[in-house]
């Protein structure tokens, strides 16, 4: 494992700091205070009480309920426990109220240090029409547009048309890529203002747009800088941002394949400027558009007033006098304290190359909504080269009230391709057990000989890598489940009365192979998991299903909260899995990809056909339920009125991403649900019941159900799916 390596060479900056923040963010921050010896004050909502920085930190303190607005975006609460706990500090991590001049002035006002700028350089900077205004003032080029304050949408849409199509269209407030728009068309661009506007409006609490030329084959470039109290500003080189999905960065590198040396000095020269501009004081990032077709032209997108999620590859990249490794919160501390940088530009050299991906909490399957669920086990990679920031542990819930993000897998090499390859390698040892992750998905794409060749763009994610075709359930690890269930179930048999609970197959007359349902799949076992012959039946008839020879081994994990490791033999092919289990459920992790596989018996398989029987098939189902746990952000129709298939209905929101519920057939809707509201993962939202003349399919015959050796799941196994089990 990689540990950031500067130490610290003078006394503790603060006796006590605050970290108004949560998950990997406050995780990241604690460690370096425990490495400087200063006691660390984590705070928490509701949803947290059980989370790792909780845990991490000297003290934690309650903010409140779930909801941000009511616990980590609560200012007033979040100072009141600074006074009671004595902080001297409050490092605000990064998102929330990073980048909010309301906690600044507040500390300013309590005597608190604000770790972070001051007040100016959070409010031009947090407005991107100020931002831009501000650094054209200093020779920094920006992208051609129109970015003026209360532009109605009327004035944008005879904006794009001077400007010309493409154009983006932007939030001046707020980050991340958080409602900006793509339009290639004039027709579409009405309801990209819309929609625009009423994320911004959610976000941010502003709604004001602007509008820049799209840049053709964009790439994302930001640079870091530090800045002191006494005017000493240096760039700690730049970031390779532009693999991103839907304008969120997704996998980050320093320093960028794209730059040459020269190009490199000449961004971190206008960085410099960007953060002189302001009086800028602290940790920032300057974040520029390069079009890969003109490398060398570079052009100001906005500046991020806080530490980036990325900002690891920086730290493991930048040498201080040829000594490999800085720790960015510690000097983030000791500007805060009114110390200067301990070095200066000469003396910050890029040695090697590192690459970070960042894991989320979502299915690339069904369109990257987010994944609830509950850490039943987790195996973070080792090895040379390899850092983990996280903000997970085995035991406690996937929250789905803020960002997806789980965890941070960064790889270092002396160069790029020795970095890509330990990465690939780390997120393949990666197993986040009880959970659907992105972590087989990132495999894929670092994996990509454009992302290898260092061929990318902002879209290139977009274009080929968000179309997903689900990948199916293996013969291996069908076969994988059905014998770890039939190892519990010997595991279980009494002493007495072996003859006749032992899934031998047993019968007075002849012995008949074990079945079980894995998945809707039948899986036959013959024998014990030292020596079985399986049978995979995809198809209601035994016969002819083809026979495999088969064997596994199961160890139990190597420690508290790990996986158990399973062993299988099938056909002398040995595939390794990561297991857990949580009831009837038998999760399988491999290469990254972490899958449930639900065994279930007979009364499982007898209600849900009946379930079937009385819904009629899901196309023609006339109820709208939320695919997520998440905040209702728009009803588009009013209660009674006709919609056509298609129609938006409700616009559910959770961990930074909206899902459209739209309607299945044309008819008259019903919506039970209005903005604001949190819903649960499949609560019902609105019903559309179909005209008359409606083309619904009909209901399918159910096929009669098998025999069935397995007996009923013991009480365990009727608890909460994965999925059930999510905060509201």
């Amino acid at each position: 494992m990689i540990a950031v390596t500067s130490a610290p060479v003078t006394p503790a900056p603060f006796r006590t700091v605050l970290v108004a923040n949560r998950g990997e963010i406050a995780c990241r921050v604690i460690r370096t205070l425990q490495r400087l010896g200063i006691r660390s004050v984590a705070v928490y909502s509701d949803a947290d009480r059980d989370a790792p920085h909780v845990a991490l930190a000297d003290v934690a303190v309650r903010l409140g309920p779930a909801s941000a607005r009511e616990s980590y975006l609560n200012v007033d609460a979040i100072l009141d426990v600074a006074r009671r706990t004595g902080a001297e500090a409050v490092h605000p991590g990064y998102g929330f109220l990073s980048e909010n001049p309301a906690l600044a002035e507040a500390c300013e006002r309590a005597g608190i240090v604000f770790v972070g700028p001051g007040v100016h350089a959070l409010e031009v900077m947090g407005d991107k029409i100020t931002a831009k205004h501000a650094v054209a003032e200093h020779d920094v080029p920006t992208i051609p547009g129109i970015a003026e304050p209360g532009l109605s949408d009327d004035d944008l849409v005879a904006a794009a048309e001077r400007i010309g199509f493409p154009v983006l269209v932007k939030p001046s407030a707020g980050g991340g890529g958080k409602g900006m728009q793509s339009v290639h068309v004039a027709a579409d661009l009405p309801e990209a203002l819309r929609a625009a506007r009423r994320v911004a409006a959610a976000a941010f609490g502003d709604d004001t747009l602007f509008l820049e030329r799209l840049v053709t084959s964009p790439r994302h470039i930001e640079v870091q800088v530090l800045a002191d109290r006494h005017g000493g500003i240096v760039h700690l080189g730049e970031r390779e941002c532009s693999l991103q999905r839907r304008h969120q960065k997704v996998v980050e590198e320093a320093p960028s394949p794209l730059l040459d040396a020269v190009t490199r000095e000449r961004i971190g020269e206008a960085a410099c400027r960007v953060a002189a501009s302001v009086g800028y004081v602290g940790a920032g990032t300057v974040e520029f558009l390069v079009s890969a077709d003109a490398p060398d032209e570079f052009f100001f997108m906005e500046m991020n007033t806080r530490l980036q999620v990325e900002h690891p590859v920086t730290e493991l990249v930048t040498a201080v006098r040829g000594v490999r490794g800085v720790d960015l919160v510690e000097q983030q501390l000791r500007i805060a304290a009114g110390e200067r940088l301990p070095f200066a530009q000469t003396d910050l050299t890029l040695q090697g190359h590192a690459v970070e991906a960042r894991v989320y909490a979502e299915d690339p399957e069904r369109g990257f909504l987010p994944a609830a669920g509950h850490v039943l086990a987790l195996r973070e990679p080792r090895g040379e080269g390899v850092r983990v920031d996280n903000g997970i542990a085995a035991g406690i819930p996937i929250v789905t009230d803020y960002d997806p993000m789980l965890a941070k897998v960064i790889a270092w090499g002396e160069d790029r391709q020795e970095a890509l390859a330990r990465l690939r390698g780390a997120l393949s040892g990666t197993s986040i057990l009880g959970a659907v992750s992105n972590i087989a998905w990132l495999v894929g794409l670092v994996s990509d000989d454009d992302v290898i060749a260092g061929r990318m763009d902002t879209t290139l994610i977009d274009r080929r890598f968000s179309d997903l075709e689900p990948v199916p359930v293996t013969e291996q690890e069908l076969v994988a489940a059905a014998l770890l269930a039939h190892h519990d179930r010997w595991a279980e048999t009494p002493a007495v009365g072996a003859l006749w609970a032992a899934p031998t197959g047993w019968r007075l007359d002849r012995a008949r192979p074990v079945r079980y349902d894995v998945d809707g799949v039948t899986v036959t076992v013959d024998g014990s998991t030292e020596d079985a012959v399986v049978r995979v039946v995809r198809e209601p008839a035994i016969e002819g299903a083809e026979a495999r020879h088969a064997s596994l081994s199961l160890r139990e994990p190597d420690a508290a909260g790990e996986p158990a490791v399973a062993l299988l033999d099938l056909d002398g092919e040995t595939i390794r899995y990561d297991v857990a289990r949580e009831g009837s459920t038998v999760w399988l992790a491999r290469n990254g990809r972490s899958r449930p596989l639900r065994l279930r018996d007979r009364a499982t398989r007898l209600a849900e056909r009946l379930a079937a029987v009385d819904r009629g098939t899901l196309a023609a189902h006339p109820e709208l339920r939320s695919p997520m746990p998440g905040t209702v952000v728009a009803v588009p129709v009013e209660a009674g009125a006709r919609v056509e298939a298609g129609d938006t209905v409700v616009v559910v929101e959770a961990m930074k991403m909206e899902h459209r519920l739209v309607a299945p057939v044309a008819g008259t809707v019903s919506v039970h649900v209005a903005p604001g509201d949190l819903v649960r993962l499949d609560q019902l939202v609105a019903r559309v019941d179909a005209d008359e003349d409606a083309s619904i399919p009909s209901t399918t015959e159910v096929p009669p159900l098998q025999a069935d050796a397995t007996p009923a799941q013991p009480a365990a196994a009727r608890e909460k799916s994965p999925q059930e089990t999510g905060p509201a």
